[in-house]
């Protein structure tokens, strides 16, 4: 049995999508990775390219770079990785019929699925909490206005009282009892 944190730390972002690097994926199946692209080869029409590609020296240089590997020699790669997405590994299943490759591929499709729920109970809090933000910036601007309108009718009040406060100039009138 194959850990999940094992399968997340082998799960990367390439062009924005949750994937796994074909090394990774035969020594989860117990296979040579050349086993396991020998398989994809023979059966590509399974593998449109939203289900695997190849990476891109760009994208092989910041994998290495995210991976903090300083010589990809070490890892034995001669060539550009394949890369699965979610749907790629869950049709590895079919070209690879040993039993540690069909328990290996259940066990990676179901970490998939965790990490999509994580994702999505994040949106809905993200989303929550964005319309909390919106709601208390409403308000901080309606508590602005609210002060704004007090410092009004203090400064009102106090032209006032300074106006009371005034020796009043010019005609006045005595009252005789």
């Amino acid at each position: 049995m194959i850990s999940d944190e094992k399968i997340i730390n082998k799960i990367y972002y390439i062009r924005n999508q949750k994937v796994m690097i074909d090394k990774d994926l035969a020594e989860l199946y117990g296979v040579e990775t050349r086993v396991l692209n020998q398989a994809v080869r023979r059966n590509l029409k399974r593998f449109p390219g939203d289900f695997m590609f190849q990476m891109t020296q760009k994208e092989f240089k910041d994998w290495i770079s995210q991976i903090v590997i300083s010589n990809a020699e070490k890892m034995g790669l001669r060539k550009l990785p394949l890369v699965f997405t979610e749907q790629g590994v869950a049709m590895l299943s079919s070209v690879l019929n040993s039993n540690t490759a069909i328990m290996a591929n259940i066990q990676i499709i179901r970490v998939f699925t965790k990490m999509r729920n994580i994702i999505e109970s994040h949106k809905e809090i993200l989303s929550k909490l964005s319309e909390f933000e919106k709601k208390e910036l409403e308000q901080d601007d309606q508590i602005i206005l609210i002060f704004e309108y007090l410092k009004n009718l203090e400064q009102f009040r106090q032209q006032e009282l300074d106006q009371n406060k005034r020796k009043r100039i010019g005609y006045r009138q005595e009252e005789n009892g």
